[in-house]
C-alpha cells in the first residue's frame, strides 16, 4: 500500500503529536481526525484527493498511530478536545474545516462546545457522539482492561485484528488491516490498546449532547448505512439534532467509511464544501 508518514512533531499536554499537511500554503485550511482504533491512516485516500483545493492537516491522536504511547498517558475524549485545541493554535488556524471520524467527532465536538475552536464548517462521518455507544465487546474489554492487557501476544494480536476488521462492512484489504493493527502489536502498542479502551467515558459525550442544537456552523453528517458499531439511526438523530445539518449515508458501507467507499465519502465531502464557497 502506498506508504503514509507523518514527519512533523507538535509536544502536547498529553504527548508528542505526530502530524503532516498536504496540498500547497494557502489554500482554505481543512483538518481531519480520525476515530479509535485507528489513525490518520484511514484518511489517505480522502486526505490527497481533498488536497487538491486544501492545505490538508492530519494527525494521530496521542497514544495512537504513530504518536506518543506511554504509561499512564491520559488519552480520555477530553485530554483529545484539549490537545486538538493546542494543535490548531500550534498550526494558526482560526477557522478551518474539520472533519472527524468516529472518536475524532467526540474529539472536535467537544473542542468547539467546550474550548471555544472556532469551525468553518463541520462534517462529521460516523462520530461517537449520542448516548449511549460501546458495543458489548468495547464494554467487557473496558471493564477488564488489566485482565486484557496480559493476554499472549498472538492471541492479543487476533483479537485486534477481528475487532478492526469488523469495522468495515465489505472487508480490509489484508495488507490495510495490518497497517490499521500494527500501531496495537507489540507491549508497548499492547497495553496503549487497552488504555484507551479503558478511559473512553460516555460522560464525555454526555457532557455536550444537549450543546448539540447550538452548533450555528454548517455541519454535515455522513454515516455508512451498513454501520455494524453504531446504527445509523444515530446519524439521523445527531443530524436532526444539529440545526441545518445535511444528511447523507453513504449505501455499502461500514463503519469504516473512509475504507469501504471512499470515492463516495470523498464525493460526498466536496459537494458539502462546494456549498461552502
Amino acid at each position: 500500500m502506498t506508504e503514509w508518514t507523518l514527519p512533523e512533531t507538535f509536544a502536547g499536554s498529553t504527548g508528542s503529536v505526530r502530524w503532516n499537511r498536504l496540498g500547497e500554503p494557502g489554500r482554505p485550511p481543512l483538518v481531519l481526525l480520525h476515530g479509535t482504533p485507528f489513525s490518520s491512516y484511514v484518511w489517505r485516500a480522502v486526505a490527497r484527493s481533498l488536497a487538491r483545493d486544501h492545505q490538508v492537516f492530519v494527525w494521530d491522536m496521542p497514544g495512537y498511530g504513530m504518536s506518543q504511547m506511554s504509561a499512564g498517558q491520559d488519552v480520555s475524549l477530553a485530554a483529545q478536545g484539549r490537545v486538538f485545541t493546542e494543535l490548531l493554535a500550534h498550526w494558526g488556524l482560526t477557522e478551518p474545516v474539520v472533519v472527524a471520524h468516529d472518536f475524532g467527532g467526540a474529539v472536535a465536538l467537544r473542542a468547539h462546545l467546550l474550548h471555544g475552536a472556532a469551525y468553518r464548517a463541520l462534517a462529521l462521518v460516523d462520530p461517537v457522539a449520542l448516548a449511549p455507544w460501546g458495543s458489548p465487546f468495547f464494554r467487557l474489554v473496558r471493564e477488564h482492561a488489566e485482565v486484557f492487557e496480559r493476554l499472549p501476544p498472538a492471541l492479543h494480536g487476533a483479537l485486534v485484528r477481528e475487532y478492526v476488521g469488523s469495522a468495515s462492512s465489505p472487508g480490509l484489504h489484508p495488507a490495510v488491516l495490518e497497517r490499521l493493527v500494527r500501531p496495537w502489536l507489540g507491549e508497548r502498542g499492547q497495553a496503549a490498546f487497552y488504555r484507551q479502551i479503558a478511559q473512553a467515558d460516555q460522560r464525555h459525550t454526555d457532557e455536550i449532547q444537549d450543546r448539540y442544537p447550538a452548533i450555528g456552523v454548517p455541519t454535515l453528517v455522513c454515516w455508512g448505512e451498513d454501520d455494524a458499531w453504531i446504527p445509523v439511526a444515530k446519524g439521523r438523530e445527531l443530524a436532526a439534532a444539529v440545526p441545518g445539518a445535511r444528511w447523507e449515508p453513504v449505501p455499502g458501507a461500514g463503519h469504516l467509511v473512509q475504507e469501504d467507499a471512499p470515492a463516495e465519502l470523498t464525493a460526498a465531502l466536496l459537494a458539502f464544501l462546494r456549498r461552502l464557497a
